[in-house]
């Protein structure tokens, strides 16, 4: 035990003394790379040594310095339409590097230039004057990872180049602000006890999925912060529609469901992630950024007496057994790896090294 405590203990001062030695380097205090930023944070923070767990030092662990951080980013056609991206080579992804002939083509979806209430104006609109990187009346332009350049009056990506201008399928300049609430249980058999994984012999942890209607693919049930709304409003109000379907419920079943979510929201949670997401509907000039937040319901029992119904964007619901071997909607698999390795459950079949 204390020879494991001194390894982890080594970790995270090495890591803060790495990141010193970035800060050093770059004296504007910005990390190179946005998967990086939240280590800042954490490094300089006087967050007890025992808070930090190793969760979020596994998505570090796992970049390539080399790799393209944009993938989903870089699908096309963009969803929704026939609009192809300009092909990003992974060593002209960062705005540092100079490339004359990056012109690529603009787009933003019909239904957002209609002007509805969640949308912005074009840049060029009249009387539009948005102050990027600061609370913008009650929208949220500043961003969880750092501060990100604006040039020509548009904000452009901190994550780099996605072979696309304007602003797609979504609604602001910017940073536009999700939030993810990642609902788990554990896996248990008709007499209620947990279900180990035959092979890796761990439990088995199961979490609230939906299928989405726009692109069909399983995702953790979720959606945008409203201009004003706190970000534990947004988890909640998320999954109640989304997995509940409570904008069709009478008021009584709204009151009852209301008392039930409250003994699962209330509880202690886990942060699992804060940040920039990989998404398909990022541009170069608007993208995803979210908080998902774990509730993992121990006994089983509160989620017991809520009744899974598919409701909102959600085509279907269900709960899924977590493993390696999902396929999910964005990065939204790395969050829940997050979530399995925080409660120690099952993740793959393979043998951990040095381990029986």
């Amino acid at each position: 035990m204390a020879r494991w405590c001194l390894a982890r203990t080594v970790t995270v001062v090495s890591l803060t003394v790495t990141l010193s030695a970035v800060a050093a380097r770059y004296p504007s205090c910005r990390l190179p790379h946005p998967l990086l930023h939240p280590f800042r944070e954490l490094a300089y923070s006087s967050v007890p040594v025992h808070w930090f767990h190793f969760y979020p030092v596994s998505m570090l662990s796992c970049y390539n310095p080399n790799e393209n951080v944009h993938n989903k980013a870089h699908t096309s056609p963009y969803p929704g339409s026939k609009v192809e991206r300009s092909k990003v080579p992974t060593d002209k992804v960062g705005w540092l590097v100079e490339w004359e002939d990056y012109k690529p083509v603009e787009y933003t979806a019909a239904s957002v230039l209609a002007g509805p209430t969640w949308a912005d104006p074009q840049i060029s609109a009249k009387n539009f004057s948005p102050k990027f990187n600061e609370k913008d009346g009650q929208v949220e332009r500043r961003s969880l990872s750092n501060f990100y350049e604006v040039e020509n009056g548009r904000p452009r990506n901190p994550s780099g180049r996605t072979g696309l201008m304007g602003r797609g399928l979504l609604g602001r300049w910017g940073p536009n602000h999700a939030a993810d609430p990642i609902i788990t249980r554990w896996k248990r058999d008709s007499s209620g006890n947990k279900i180990a994984h035959p092979i890796s012999g761990k439990n088995i942890l199961q979490f609230v999925a939906i299928k989405r209607k726009d692109c069909g693919e399983w995702a953790i049930p979720g959606g945008m912060v409203d201009p004003g709304e706190k970000i534990s409003a947004t988890l909640k109000r998320e999954f109640s529609e989304e997995a509940l379907n409570s904008l069709q419920k009478s008021r009584a079943e709204k009151e009852e469901m209301e008392k039930q979510m409250n003994r699962l929201f209330n509880q202690e949670h886990f942060v699992v992630y804060k940040g920039y997401v990989d998404d398909p509907r990022n541009t170069d000039n608007a993208w995803i950024e979210t908080e998902a937040v774990n509730y993992h319901d121990e006994p089983g029992e509160t989620m017991d007496n809520l009744l899974l119904e598919a409701g909102d964007d959600a085509g279907k619901v269900k709960w899924v057994d977590i493993s390696e071997k999902l396929k999910l909607y964005a990065n939204h698999g790395d969050f829940i790896k997050l979530v399995a390795e925080k409660w120690g459950a099952h993740w793959n079949e393979d043998p951990v090294p040095g381990c029986p």
